[in-house]
Formats: C-alpha cells, sequence, structure tokens
C-alpha cells in the first residue's frame, strides 16, 4: 500500500465584512477544517479569508497563506506557511490551483476571478448560499456552459462538511466513525 502523506487542501476565495453571517460562517468552516485535518489556503486578504485563516490556526490546523506582494508580511499574520508571490493579482492563479477544492464566500472582482480560475481548471466550487453576495448566485449562474467542475452549495458547516464527503476529500461518516 502506497502511504499518504499530503493532506487535502482547501481554499477558501471571498469577501465578508465582520458581523455578517457570511463572516461568522468562514470563522466556523475554517475550525472545521483544521478539526477535519484540511490544509487550508487563504490569501488572508479580506475579513472573511482570514478570519477563517485564524480559526484555523487557532484550532490547530494548517494554514497555507500566498500573499500578493514579494514580501513577508508581518508576525501575526494568521498562517503557518507564507508564500509571498510578487505576482500581484496574477497571485489569482496560484490560490485557483493550490486546493482541491475552491471555498467561495460572498465575493467581488477578486473573488470572480480567482472562481472563473479554478473553473477553467476543474476545480471543485463550494459556494456559501443563503448569507447575499455574489456565492450565492454561483450554483444556478456557473461562469459558462461548459460543467468543468462540480458546484457544491452550503449554508452551514454540517453541509460543508457532506459536500467535501461527497467529493472524496473527507472519509465518509461511516469511515470516520470505524477508523477511530
Amino acid at each position: 500500500m502506497t502511504p499518504t502523506y499530503r493532506k487535502p487542501q482547501i481554499c477558501i476565495l471571498g469577501s465578508a465584512e465582520p458581523g455578517s453571517p457570511a463572516y461568522d460562517l468562514a470563522a466556523e468552516a475554517g475550525q472545521a477544517l483544521a478539526r477535519l485535518g484540511v490544509t487550508v489556503v487563504s490569501g488572508c486578504g479580506s475579513p472573511a479569508t482570514r478570519v477563517a485563516a485564524e480559526h484555523a490556526v487557532k484550532a490547530g490546523g494548517l494554514v497555507l497563506s500566498i500573499v500578493p506582494p514579494g514580501e513577508m508580511p508581518p508576525p501575526d499574520w494568521p498562517a503557518t506557511v507564507v508564500v509571498p508571490c510578487g505576482m500581484g493579482d496574477a497571485r489569482n492563479l496560484l490560490m485557483a490551483l493550490a486546493g482541491d477544492a475552491c471555498i467561495v464566500i460572498g465575493g467581488r472582482a477578486g473573488t470572480k476571478s480567482e472562481v472563473h480560475l479554478a473553473w477553467l481548471h476543474r476545480r471543485p466550487l463550494l459556494p456559501l448560499v443563503g448569507c447575499g453576495g455574489w456565492s450565492d448566485e454561483l450554483p444556478t449562474h456557473p461562469p459558462d456552459e461548459r460543467a468543468n467542475a462540480p458546484i457544491l452549495p452550503w449554508a452551514t458547516v454540517a453541509e460543508l462538511e457532506q459536500q467535501l464527503r461527497t467529493l472524496g476529500l473527507l472519509p465518509s461518516a461511516d469511515q470516520g466513525a470505524t477508523a477511530g
């Protein structure tokens, strides 16, 4: 049997402001991903992506942060590994490719760029729905007609976990219960 070293990696893309339901769910998602042994990939550039990373780190998880400038961020940056790419907005391609799937929360122009790149490279998209923002529209308005990847919406962290199981990124609930 071949050993498995690499943990699943999930990118957190999007934007939501503190105090919003989407922001609170981003925090819960980061914590849940850490608990599930998933590596969180976050640029930490928006409040939502930053709070997801902060909660993942606090929960003992691994967080990879790909930042646009060429310099290291300050020591309080919420990540366990930082890659300063020096590419500006072109780093959106790295974000799109760095995950086995991409969680989409709210979103503005930068998020749309990352989502479209993820779609072109066949990365599954997991849009948060029911909290407003562009991610609400993604399940019914995919980037184009090609059906490049699954679009699996979620409105609660339990639904997010189920969608990750559907993608095979987490063991099924039955396997998880018998594994321990």
